[in-house]
């Protein structure tokens, strides 16, 4: 009987230096993707994340063209402090015009004061991995510091954070108001804290404003899934095309439905959320655009 190799897992991204070798002088400009979808143990445990990795991989590849081969996905144990931010600044190192690179995050968020007088509301904003309780959280200016300074022009990184408390978790310096219709300030009060790009774009969509708590949740479905990933998903596959305030019209009014009508969040939220999806889904971006002009693309 004649062994089998095993096959290699569509989980690897190739390093930039792999990509290099592979087209000798200026590479052409690829899509990359780091997907983290965090389970945790005990009373920490979401049930939603590894659907909705399995949801965003499915959506890159058949309905933006991403390559399983550029999308490095990590869940369970793959998902230490050490490992998230490796796989971070892997994400966007080497960056060149034209990469379109996209971070998505499902897993517990929080906040907790700043001390460095570089947030507007006076708290940082935090992702939590696997091994938090112990190595400890992911910082927004850690954040900010691995996948937002080192965008060059023309490269354009997009955020989806489905998490409590994530909606400037990326401490990007615009957020834009959807009830006023327009972009507030979010650039750091003390003027001395870099938050901006090295000339590219980055685009952020969390689940809900800072101070809000996000739901794991099967209103939509038998399954477990995130509220925002779930309708996210839902919403491009449904309606090609969509500028970024269309979609998230959509997403809030989708919310609403399921508000008037009552919804099953996770068990542990539920006297929180007393059975309703209490959470405001959020744009923020390193620039202003016109949010009903600009086509959300990846």
């Amino acid at each position: 009987m004649t062994s089998r190799k095993k096959p290699e897992s569509l989980n690897k991204m190739p390093l930039p230096s792999e990509i290099r070798r592979s087209s000798p002088g200026t590479r052409t400009a690829t899509k990359r993707a780091l997907l983290i979808g965090v389970t945790y143990k005990r009373k920490y445990k979401l049930k939603g994340t590894i659907n909705d990795v399995k949801s965003m991989r499915e959506l890159l590849i058949n309905n933006f063209g991403f390559k399983e081969e550029n999308i490095l996905v990590l869940t369970e144990q793959g998902t230490t402090r050490k490992k998230i931010l490796e796989s971070m600044e892997l994400l966007v190192k080497d960056c060149q015009a034209g990469d379109s690179l996209v971070f998505y995050f499902s897993g517990h968020g929080k906040r907790q004061l700043d001390f460095e007088g570089d947030e507007r509301d006076g708290f940082d904003e935090n992702i939590c991995p696997v091994d938090f309780l112990t190595e400890g959280m992911i910082i927004d200016n850690e954040i900010n510091s691995l996948i937002v300074w080192p965008l060059k022009k023309d490269v354009t990184l997009h955020a989806i954070v489905d998490a409590c408390h994530s909606g400037t978790v990326l401490d990007l310096e615009h957020v834009y108001n959807r009830e006023q219709k327009r972009w507030e300030d979010n650039s750091p009060p003390s003027g001395n804290a870099r938050k901006h790009t090295d000339g590219g774009l980055a685009i952020s969509i969390s689940a809900c404003l800072d101070h809000e708590i996000a739901a794991d949740t099967s209103a939509f479905t038998k399954t477990m899934n995130g509220a925002l990933t779930y309708l996210l998903v839902y919403m491009v596959k449904k309606y090609p095309g969509l500028t970024y305030g269309d979609l998230l019209d959509l997403i809030h009014e989708e919310l609403s439905k399921f508000n008037e009508g009552g919804c099953r969040p996770a068990k542990f939220l539920r006297k929180i959320f007393k059975n309703q999806l209490l959470q405001t889904p959020q744009i923020s971006s390193s620039e202003q655009f016109d949010v009903y002009k600009k086509h959300f693309l990846f």
